[in-house]
């Protein structure tokens, strides 16, 4: 609230002499400071405070001594090296010269574009994107809950039968190759994957394909 005081000068007799009158101004700052803290609490009560967001990230266990690890069905692995390169073989690894006989595992290069690992891992985990679009349906439709799709949708991305990806790389790649990986697993709906490391014979055929 402002007050402004004023004063005449005198001047209120015959042969007084007049004066020019004086004012002065007094701003009461009250009333904004309390709109200010009003203002203040509002905003802090109403607004919304960012989250941290955080990515999980699958170390598997170390298997028990003398116990051999669980073969791993529908399995890819992907192996990220220098210069952004990324190769990927399909099921079990097998070195050239193996107990088996079986034909020695190669490796085949990709590219983090939407025809590359999009496009590989849209193919190979279709049966559970085709399950889980089933589910988006019936929740739009809300023929189911919102808790109910979450829970179906785990359980399809969890199925035996279910596509696995583990991730390995060697010394040379970037850390950005990893969350990008893990990224693109998770837009393909991919539930079951883990980083891992890698062992000496991938290690040498992967310097061996990447001369």
């Amino acid at each position: 609230m402002a007050e402004v005081n004023t004063d005449d000068g005198g001047g209120h007799g015959k042969h007084d002499k007049k004066r020019a009158k004086k004012s002065s101004t007094r701003i009461d700052m009250t009333p904004m400071v309390d709109l200010a803290f009003l203002l203040l609490t509002f905003f802090v009560l109403t607004s919304t405070f960012s989250k941290p967001k955080t990515m999980e990230i699958n170390f598997p266990a170390e298997p028990p001594p003398g116990v051999e690890p669980m073969k791993v069905n529908n399995a890819l692995t992907f192996i990220m090296t220098i210069d952004n390169g990324i190769f990927y073989y399909d099921g079990e690894f097998y070195p050239e010269g193996n107990a088996k006989g079986v034909p020695p595992t190669t490796l085949i290069k990709t590219d983090f574009s939407s025809e590359g690992l999009h496009k590989l891992l849209l193919e190979r985990n279709k049966p559970t994107i085709t399950a889980i679009d089933k589910l988006k349906e019936q929740l739009m439709k809300k023929e189911i809950a919102d808790t109910t799709y979450k829970r179906l949708a785990v359980g399809e991305k969890g199925k035996k039968d279910a596509l696995t990806v583990l991730v390995k790389s060697d010394d040379k790649a970037i850390y950005k190759n990893i969350i990008d990986v893990i990224d693109e697993l998770n837009i393909c709906n991919v539930g079951k994957y883990a980083i891992v490391d890698m062992g000496q014979k991938e290690l040498d055929l992967l310097n061996a394909t990447n001369k």
